[in-house]
């Protein structure tokens, strides 16, 4: 059994602690921290069993450390916000901590998300005996392992990744984010990038399209070409790879809502001085928008996210897509979230219990698709994400 810290206490942070709850043959202590420790003591009092709670602003290196040294966790999971990946990464160091997160580094003043800040760290985490593992949400996360998976038990070779993520939910408010709004924008308008013939592509912002069919019946979505960091981790793991592309839905009324918020400056993140105050547009934006925790009860629908991945096995050009459904309604009634914080939550306890329990080990940082595919994605099915593969090509 073990001692896990999770910093964070968004909508992902309270479906880790639910899950984390749900093993208790794992997770023997659990210590749930963030900047404003009632949200933590809110979602405590939802769980079928105690667990601590803290204050704790993740930006404070010294203040971690010494919650670390407090609590005594064999691993920290921080489900913060990604500005703060390398604060709580030094915090794991001077502590003897074990580290995973759910996405990349994202300095503060550009939007600029990539792993290299991150990788940096390979070498202090090998010669302090320690492992860090990057990514362990859905996207990035489990579409890596996808991809790792289908290479280590049906193909000799990949050669091309499609990862499509659709939304096919319903909140019903006339603009709101799914997780973070602050975050969420700055991905979302951000250039396009994808990988081919060993180097990067750019496009504008949203200004590829394609139209995509859901499996199981649930419709079609516009799908747009987007950068996101599970494919630099794959450019650089995967041999032989010739493209690797993102693709995420969008409804016509979120994109025309971020137009004019663009139009207007509200997504800059640069600040503006207003009544001889900075403020920064994107940041006020947030705090008018709402809270993406409060979308739970709200959202209707279901989640698709997926890989279709092409390579070669004996000789022959082979296409699989293996993908997820995920029920908006069914995660409220289990973790009073809706399936956007739940499809990154439970691979961040899937994460974490694989370290835990020896299966995921070494020492260094770690990117998802370098570890066994296979306990991974036997955990997905018997914790909450159970997923389906087919042959043949679903997208071109």
């Amino acid at each position: 059994m073990a001692r896990v810290l999770i910093v964070g206490a968004g909508g992902v942070g309270g479906v880790v602690a639910h899950k984390c709850a749900q093993v208790p043959e794992v997770f023997d202590g659990i210590c749930l921290a963030s900047r404003t420790k009632a949200r933590c003591d809110a979602i405590a009092a939802q769980l079928p069993r105690p667990i601590e709670t803290a204050q704790v602003n993740a930006d404070n290196v010294p203040e971690t450390v010494a919650l670390l040294r407090r609590f005594r966790p064999d691993l920290l999971i921080n489900v913060a916000l990604p500005y703060q990946d390398l604060h709580l990464m030094d915090a794991c160091l001077e502590a003897g901590v074990d580290y995973l997160d759910t996405a990349n580094y994202d300095p503060p003043d550009v939007a600029k998300f990539e792993y290299r800040w991150q990788w940096a760290y390979q070498e202090r985490f090998r010669a302090a005996g320690r492992m860090a593992l990057l990514g362990s949400g859905f996207d990035p996360g489990v579409t890596s392992v996808f991809c790792a998976y289908i290479l280590k038990h049906y193909l000799d070779r990949v050669e091309t990744i499609d990862i499509i993520d659709c939304n096919a939910g319903s909140h019903g408010q006339p603009f709101a984010t799914n997780f973070n709004p602050e975050i969420n924008i700055r991905e979302v308008t951000a250039r396009g990038r994808y990988y081919e013939d060993g180097g990067w592509r750019e496009t504008d912002p949203l200004s590829v399209r394609r139209r995509f069919r859901m499996p199981e019946g649930l419709g079609s979505l516009n799908v747009y070409l987007m950068y996101h960091e599970e494919l630099e981790s794959l450019a650089r793991h995967l041999p032989g790879l010739k493209r690797a592309r993102f693709w995420m839905s969008f409804s016509d009324n979120y994109l025309k809502h971020l137009e004019v918020l663009g139009n207007v400056g509200m997504t800059r993140i640069d600040p503006v001085i207003y009544q001889g105050h900075p403020v920064v547009p994107l940041q006020f934006l947030k705090a008018l928008l709402p809270d993406p925790a409060s979308l739970g009860p709200l959202t209707k629908g279901k989640t698709c996210i997926g890989c279709q991945v092409r390579g070669r096995k004996d000789g022959r050009t082979r296409v699989y897509y293996v993908y997820n459904i995920c029920d908006h309604e069914e995660c409220y009634r289990e973790v009073r979230s809706q399936a956007i914080s739940y499809t990154t939550g439970v691979p961040a306890m899937i994460g974490a219990k694989l370290m835990l329990t020896g299966q995921w080990r070494g020492c260094g940082v770690f990117n998802m698709e370098q570890l066994d595919p296979d306990p991974f994605m036997d955990a997905l099915n018997r914790h909450g994400l159970p997923w389906k593969l087919t042959e043949g090509a679903v997208f071109r």
